[in-house]
């Protein structure tokens, strides 16, 4: 009886430590913490592209929500976590987020030179690396890139912008934009 009761309170606590995300063999964690705030784990999507998959990207928010329209507009920390599972030239993606920038951001024009800059800091990427994109409000958006800081582009307009390549109208995939909406099928 000792034995079972044991068991159970090992399983229990298993079940309570396995609280990350998975998708496509990546693993991210339930929290992640921006400056004094901890952050959770909305939801897990995958890019694919002509039948390749390119990146699984998790997003994490104060409290989880499925409305995107509240998440943009929200001026609450807030950080997309991109995981490559192929490698990525630096022209790749320039063109993939000048594309989300011109079909998501209405204010794209006016956020060109921000925009640029943000575009200017990428690096060819490799399978495993992490780009991290990571809003603050009072100090803007920060990239990331397998861990070291590239640049930081000040406020919420940019920031909104900046998620809106995933979760505005016209994201990379539906499919994508759902599954950082916790909506995954």
């Amino acid at each position: 009886m000792r034995t079972l009761a044991l068991t159970a309170v090992i399983v229990v606590a298993s079940a309570l430590t396995v609280a990350a995300g998975s998708l496509a063999g990546v693993t991210l964690p339930d929290t992640a913490q921006v400056g004094d705030k901890t952050l959770v784990l909305n939801g897990m999507g995958l890019r694919s592209k002509m039948m390749f998959k390119a990146y699984v990207a998790g997003l994490y928010l104060e409290q989880k929500s499925s409305d995107p329209d509240a998440i943009l507009k929200s001026d609450t920390p807030k950080r997309v976590v991109m995981q490559l599972l192929r490698d990525l030239s630096r022209d790749q993606m320039v063109e993939a987020f000048t594309e989300s920038f011109e079909s998501n951001s209405p204010n794209a024009r006016a956020l060109k030179a921000d925009i640029d800059r943000m575009l200017g800091a990428f690096e060819p990427v490799k399978t495993g690396q992490q780009m991290v994109f990571t809003y603050q409000p009072g100090v803007g958006t920060t990239l990331a890139i397998d861990g070291k800081q590239k640049v930081t582009i000040a406020g919420q307009p940019f920031g909104q912008a900046m998620f809106g390549c995933w979760l505005g109208p016209k994201p990379p995939t539906a499919d994508l934009k759902a599954g950082l909406l916790g909506r995954r099928q």
